[in-house]
């Protein structure tokens, strides 16, 4: 269920990411969900944030062209 997240003053996508899913690795669902904000590097205070739910098969660590393999297993 996506939700979402007030900033505090410094906060970065990164370090939402990580409090909010305990890795910045997740930041790009972030962003992804935020595209108007897409130009803040470091957020002032009171900023509302789009925090969409990471699918369950998310593997980053995995190249994206290696998708379609998964399937063929």
């Amino acid at each position: 269920m996506a939700s979402t997240y007030m900033t505090s003053q410094g906060d970065t996508w990164d370090l939402i990411a990580y409090d909010l899913y305990g890795d910045e690795k997740y930041m790009r669902y972030l962003i992804e969900a935020n595209w108007p904000l897409l130009d803040i590097l470091v957020f002032s205070s009171g900023t509302m944030v789009n925090v969409p739910d990471i699918p369950e098969e998310a593997d980053e660590d995995r190249p994206f062209w290696r998708d379609a393999d998964v399937e063929d297993e």
